[in-house]
C-alpha cells in the first residue's frame, strides 16, 4: 500500500476511534440496553434530565423524552396527548402544573395507578382515583424590589391597593396566573373579580406576557412589586437582584375569611393504553419518591416537597415554604370556575 494511502487509513481509524470514545463517554439519558419508555415532560430539561438519568442508572430502563418549548409550556403537550388518545405514543406525562393534567384525566387520557408513590403524597395534591399525583411544587408569591419598598405584607398590600401602576403581573389567561384567577372566580364570584380587575387596569396595573418577565421587571426596578412563582423568584435571587418574597394569599369570604396559599405542584400520570406499562409504573413511583422530591428541592428552582422528606437535606428557604403546603387551596375543585374564567378572559383580550 502506498504511504499516502496508509496515512489516510490511519487518520480515518484514529478519527473513528475518537468518535466512538466520545460517544461512549457523552452525557445521556439512555443506558446501553434495557426497555425504553416514552415520556412527555413540561418541566425544565435542565432539572428533569438529572432525574431521568438517575432513574436509568438505578433501573436500566431507558427514557426517551419529549420536552415542551418555553413558548407553549405544557399546553402543547396536553393538546398532543388529547390528539393521541386513541393511539398513545407516550407512556408517562410529567406536567409542571395541575389543572391541565386534570383536563387529561377527565378526557380519559390517563389511567389510574396507586403505587408506593401515591401513598406518600397528601390527599389535597392527588386524584382520588389515582389518575394523577402531584409532587415537588411551586408557590405563588409577591416579589418585592427591596431597594424600592420594605418587604412587609402591610407595605406590599398598601402599595397594591393605592398604586397599581407600580405593580406588574403576568397575563391571567395563561399559566399559574390563570390558576390564581380561577380561584378568585370561585371564591369571590364573577362580578367582584371582573370589577376588581377592571379597576386595577384602569389605574395603570402593568401586564406582561409571563411570570419570568414579571420577575425581571421587579428585579430591574421597573416595578416595585409583582406576582410570580417561587422558582422565578429564586432565579432572580441567584442573579443577585435586590428582591424578597412573600407568600400570596387568597381569602375565602364565606369561611370566616380563611386564607389559603396557592401551591402549584408538578404532576405525573400514566397514559391509558401505554405500550410499556410495567416500566412506566416504575418511573411514576420514582418521580413520586422522597429521593426525587429531595433532588428537586435542592435544585436551583427549589421545588417544595409535598410528601414527607428528611427536612435536614433541603435548603432552609424550602423548609420555610413547606410549612404552607397544608394551607394550599384545593385546585381539584376548579373545573367549572377555570372554564368560565377562561371564557371571560378571552373576551377581555379581544376588546
Amino acid at each position: 500500500m502506498p504511504n499516502q494511502k496508509r496515512t489516510a487509513v490511519a487518520v480515518v481509524t484514529i478519527i473513528l476511534a475518537g468518535a466512538l470514545v466520545a460517544f461512549a463517554l457523552r452525557p445521556r439519558l439512555f443506558s446501553p440496553s434495557g426497555p425504553v419508555i416514552n415520556v412527555y415532560c413540561a418541566h425544565d430539561a435542565i432539572f428533569a434530565d438529572a432525574i431521568f438519568q438517575e432513574f436509568t442508572r438505578q433501573t436500566g430502563i431507558q427514557v426517551d423524552v419529549k420536552y415542551d418549548t418555553e413558548a407553549t409550556k405544557s399546553l402543547s403537550l396536553v393538546n398532543q396527548l388529547q390528539q393521541e388518545r386513541e393511539h398513545p405514543v407516550c407512556d408517562v406525562f410529567w406536567n409542571n402544573e395541575q389543572v391541565g393534567t386534570m383536563d387529561l384525566a377527565r378526557a380519559g387520557v390517563l389511567e389510574a395507578y396507586k403505587g408506593p408513590g401515591y401513598e406518600r403524597i397528601p390527599a389535597l395534591y392527588k386524584d382520588p382515583e389515582g389518575r394523577w399525583v402531584g409532587f415537588a411544587a411551586r408557590m405563588r408569591v409577591w416579589i418585592v424590589n427591596t431597594q424600592k419598598l420594605q418587604p412587609t405584607r402591610d407595605k406590599v398590600e398598601a402599595l397594591f391597593k393605592e398604586h397599581p401602576d407600580r405593580v406588574v403581573v403576568a397575563n391571567p389567561l395563561y399559566g399559574t396566573t390563570l390558576t390564581q384567577f380561577s380561584i378568585l372566580w370561585q371564591l369571590w364570584g364573577p362580578e367582584r373579580l371582573k370589577n376588581w380587575w377592571a379597576d386595577l387596569r384602569k389605574r395603570g396595573l402593568r401586564q406582561v406576557a409571563g411570570n419570568a418577565p414579571a420577575k425581571d421587571a421587579v428585579g430591574e426596578g421597573v416595578c416595585e412589586i409583582g406576582w410570580t412563582d417561587t422558582d422565578d423568584f429564586f432565579e432572580a435571587l441567584d442573579d443577585k437582584k435586590p428582591v424578597a418574597m412573600l407568600p400570596l394569599f387568597v381569602t375565602d369570604p364565606k369561611a370566616e375569611n380563611k386564607k389559603y396559599t396557592i401551591i402549584i405542584p408538578n404532576t405525573v400520570g400514566l397514559i391509558r393504553g401505554c405500550q410499556h406499562k410495567a416500566a412506566a409504573q416504575q418511573l411514576v413511583d420514582f418521580l413520586l419518591s422522597e429521593q426525587t422530591e429531595l433532588a428537586l428541592a435542592r435544585s436551583k428552582s427549589r421545588q417544595i416537597p409535598l410528601g414527607p422528606v428528611d427536612t435536614q437535606q433541603i435548603p432552609s428557604e424550602v423548609r420555610e415554604l413547606a410549612q404552607s403546603v397544608p394551607r394550599g387551596y384545593d385546585l381539584r375543585t376548579l373545573e367549572t370556575a377555570r372554564r368560565e374564567c377562561i371564557e371571560w378572559l378571552k373576551s377581555e383580550s379581544l376588546r
